[in-house]
């Protein structure tokens, strides 16, 4: 059985993952729609990837 902190270390990583990927989406689906650089989609696609990669990196530098 792992280790708890391996398992949280492990969650963080994928629920950041999953971020980065909604955050893709969202700013992918808005543009191709024709949203300009102030809609609601590109701004939350663009606070969910750069929250998503800010975990990781910070994950990345707290295991080691």
């Amino acid at each position: 059985m792992p280790a708890p902190r391996n398992v949280h270390h492990a969650t963080t990583r994928l629920l950041s993952a999953i971020m980065l990927v909604i955050g893709v989406v969202l700013l992918v689906r808005t543009l191709a729609e024709g949203g300009g650089p102030l809609s609601v989609g590109v701004i939350m696609g663009v606070l969910f990837v750069a929250a998503g990669a800010g975990r990781i990196a910070l994950s990345r530098r707290q295991q080691g």
